[in-house]
């Protein structure tokens, strides 16, 4: 059994409920980390932004709950099944995790119209890559092309037994398409096609709008005290 050395950081306030502090648990930067590693993380709550590797801690707040989809077990929704019919010819294509100037010019205008007040709109290219790249993770940025059009990239991680989702950012005037849904929906596919077992999706927050929406993907599961479980039409089974 490997021990990894955590540290614990300063509270702060917290990016998705107002009025509140948050901490988090973060796995000490000398410590390395590898996909194997933090495959086995990722399956106790652990989740990565960039090369940091980290879970909520936080002291009068259990708010923030990983969720991961068991993806042989999914069944899409009328909703996602006519997002896959209006996304039919819609093409994928799995890239390097490299700097590409479209990428970040789409990731800016994503921000600056979802997220405008937040620090994210102003990120530098520097900025935008340490946040979704790693030097140790096997990251993919896929990108989404309707009629020859760049529309959506999705940044996803390549675990032992599953697939993460780390964060999607798409052109706005597509927003009809939905593709942030089409994205989620193209990575359970890609986890069946590479016989992954699991879609991790980052934390499920069920009083935060723009956080809440997992559990539109059935059934879904979360990591309640250690313990994976099963939320089913808002219900633990």
């Amino acid at each position: 059994m490997i021990s990894i050395p955590l540290v614990l950081s300063y509270e702060h306030e917290c990016s998705y409920l107002e009025e509140t502090t948050a901490q988090s648990m973060f796995v000490h930067p000398s410590f390395p980390i590898n996909n194997a590693i933090y495959s086995a993380l990722i399956q106790q709550g652990f989740r990565r932004s960039g090369d940091e590797v980290y879970r909520p801690h936080c002291t009068n707040c259990s708010a923030c709950i990983p969720a991961r989809i068991a993806v042989n077990d999914f069944n899409p929704s009328r909703n996602q099944n006519r997002c896959l019919k209006k996304n039919h010819q819609t093409l994928a294509v799995i890239k390097p995790p490299v700097f590409q100037a479209d990428h970040y010019e789409l990731y800016l205008r994503y921000q600056n119209h979802r997220h405008s007040f937040g620090d994210m709109a102003n990120s530098s290219a520097e900025e935008y890559l340490n946040f979704l790249s790693s030097q140790w993770c096997d990251t993919q940025f896929v990108e989404f092309f309707i009629d020859g059009q760049l529309v959506c990239v999705a940044i996803v991680d390549q675990l032992d037994n599953a697939l993460s989702a780390v964060y999607t950012f798409f052109d706005p005037a597509y927003s009809s398409y939905s593709p942030g849904v089409y994205a989620v929906l193209w990575q359970i596919e890609q986890a069946k096609k590479l016989q992954k077992e699991f879609l991790y999706l980052g934390f499920w927050i069920e009083s935060c709008k723009k956080m809440a929406y997992k559990n539109q993907y059935q059934p879904l599961q979360l990591l309640i005290e250690q313990t994976w479980k099963t939320l089913l039409d808002n219900n633990i089974v």
